[in-house]
């Protein structure tokens, strides 16, 4: 096939404020480096915002762009429309509600342009409707606070996720991987390795990959009965279950339980079941703006004063403080006097 035969695939990154630089510039360098592989532009992009003014990244680096989302919806019915639109955002994305984006993604995916996101990028996707009854993968940091907010989408702890031509990833990385996903489906394995050769990376990840070190290596246990109980409560953290039943799960005795966990993690199992229901309360209260007691009930606590109790006793500051906190960070954040 010559490079005349080869039609061009053009791509728009949409930029939230506070999006995330390493999901963005690993997908437009992967794309960048095929191109050089290829010996002509079979990618093309542009970049867009709401504005057409400059966005500020999270670390505080300002990217110029190319449109606005006015240029974008006109340019949905001409020669210039894209064959994917890339939202790329961040953090604080679950503050970002512009009715014309949401309007403008369902526009495109109703023509038959492909939509996706990068890291945290889902949330836009789903504010617009476009992720009810569709696999997507969200950065696991953001997981359990955007699980709460769209219990109609199907998300995953995955690198990422193809479903009916929504594309969506986990960030950091994983962005490489899903391009490299895309680049495969355009142009097969041997440019796909290629492209892996020049940007040093040694193998493709399966979109199944985890994001995370397995628990073996984050929590650096070794016992195969701690580490099957810890999946067991992290995967029951809104309905916790009683040591008795984990024990029946186990096929050990409470006696055993208790011993290994003293052990292997320097407190009782107990002390530990709550210690992870409190963490994904404290990613819930950050992440999002579910009322303190439907956290609570999220996180497996009975009352709103002894989640309130047990909060404060391991954080030192109450959830109302946490989410205080977190609104302060966000304000400084947007004046620029805090990157």
């Amino acid at each position: 096939m010559s490079k005349a035969q080869v039609k061009k695939r053009s791509l728009v990154f949409f930029l939230v404020p506070h999006f995330t630089m390493l999901p963005f510039s690993a997908a437009i360098e992967t794309l960048r480096i095929a191109n050089r592989m290829l010996g002509y532009p079979a990618y093309v992009w542009r970049l867009a915002s709401t504005d057409g003014e400059k966005v500020y990244s999270s670390s505080g680096i300002g990217i110029e762009v190319n449109s606005s989302l006015a240029d974008e919806r006109r340019y949905l019915g001409g020669e210039n429309r894209p064959n994917m639109v890339l939202v790329s955002s961040g953090i604080y994305v679950e503050e970002f509600h512009n009715k014309s984006v949401n309007a403008w993604l369902r526009e495109s995916y109703n023509r038959g342009v492909a939509v996706g996101s990068l890291c945290t990028g889902a949330h836009v996707l789903a504010q617009a409707g476009l992720l009810n009854g569709k696999r997507c993968a969200i950065h696991w940091e953001n997981l359990p606070g955007f699980a709460e907010a769209f219990p109609q989408a199907e998300v995953y702890a995955d690198l990422y996720e193809v479903d009916s031509n929504i594309y969506t990833c986990a960030g950091g990385t994983a962005s490489l991987d899903m391009m490299l996903n895309l680049i495969g489906q355009d142009f097969g394995e041997n440019l796909v390795n290629r492209v892996c050769e020049q940007a040093l990376t040694d193998r493709v990840r399966s979109p199944h990959d985890r994001q995370r070190l397995p628990l073996r290596a984050r929590l650096g246990v070794q016992n195969s009965k701690v580490l099957s109980i810890i999946e067991l409560m992290e995967s029951n953290l809104a309905e916790p279950l009683s040591l008795l039943e984990i024990a029946d799960d186990a096929g050990l005795s409470r006696r055993q339980i208790e011993r290994l966990f003293r052990q292997e993690m320097g407190r009782s199992p107990a002390r530990y079941y709550l210690e992870i229901r409190l963490d994904r309360a404290r990613h819930l209260l950050v992440q999002s703006s579910m009322p303190v007691v439907e956290v609570a009930v999220a996180c497996g606590f009975v009352s709103a004063s002894h989640f309130s109790k047990c909060y404060r006793e391991l954080y030192n500051r109450s959830p109302q403080q946490e989410r205080a906190e977190r609104k302060l960070s966000m304000s400084t954040a947007r004046t620029g006097v805090v990157i």
